[in-house]
């Protein structure tokens, strides 16, 4: 297996999804839907690792893609303004793209994968929630809610199809993802998430700098990331090489 492969896969998942979604008004105003390529990348390890993946695991794996691309329109929502057109239609193909994937689970009549999944997005939205709550928390909570946001749907799905030794993986590495893309946007003075910003608000109460406390959670978790892909002795080679390349490009990119 090669970098060809693994990115030829992550491409027919993600058009798989956009044509169970697609919607001609929708694309002209919003555009195709807002697909995390890392995400699918870790949602597709089991299957490029050589695990059993049957039509029933193909489809599945869409339907979560698509649950993550209703979110992520939801999430793109402008906090104080969405009267524009624009906004109100991105309003819509996150409620379009959910009835889609209501539609894929009771068509596919997988009760497992439907409990799985709307455990999996109430447990996000509680903890999207806690930015709005007035009790105060510790960044290590803050990590947490990061950790269960970014993973907990695919978490979900391994869980289900007995794929759990991998949610580690996952977890560490989509939390490490989420939190260079708020320290770049710290570094770049750029906006960054109520949940960022509720993280940074959390590490300055403690007399610390946002800074110096995200770069060196984001290089523990690497060293904790690289030592359980060694570890972990139900990986081949060639995957845990590519595993070690996403570490490594990210590495880069932050020192970028």
């Amino acid at each position: 297996m090669n970098a060809t492969y693994i990115q030829n896969s992550i491409a027919q998942l993600k058009t798989e999804i956009f044509m169970d979604v697609r919607h001609r008004t929708l694309q002209k105003y919003t555009g195709v839907p807002v697909i995390d390529e890392n995400q699918l990348f870790y949602l597709l390890i089991p299957f490029l690792n050589g695990e059993e993946w049957q039509q029933e695991q193909q489809e599945a794996a869409i339907t979560v893609g698509i649950v993550y691309a209703a979110l992520a329109a939801h999430d793109h929502i402008k906090e104080l303004d969405a009267t524009s057109k624009e906004q109100q239609l991105t309003v819509l193909a996150g409620d379009f793209y959910s009835g889609r994937y209501y539609e894929l689970l009771a068509m596919s009549g997988n009760v497992a994968l439907i409990r799985s999944l709307s455990q999996g997005i109430v447990a996000r939205c509680e903890h999207q929630i806690k930015v709005y709550e007035a009790e105060q928390r510790t960044k290590e909570q803050w990590y947490a809610s990061m950790s269960t946001i970014e993973s907990g749907l695919i978490a979900q799905f391994f869980a289900l199809y007995s794929f759990s030794e991998y949610i580690p993986l996952i977890e560490k590495s989509l939390l490490i993802l989420r939190l260079e893309r708020e320290w770049t946007a710290y570094q770049r003075g750029q906006q960054m998430s109520l949940m960022g910003k509720a993280l940074e608000e959390s590490v300055r109460r403690n007399d610390a700098t946002f800074n110096s406390v995200i770069q060196e959670k984001i290089v523990h978790l690497k060293t904790e990331l690289l030592q359980l892909i060694e570890q972990a002795s139900f990986l081949q080679s060639d995957i845990k090489q590519a595993l070690h390349a996403h570490v490594e490009a990210s590495i880069a990119s932050t020192n970028g």
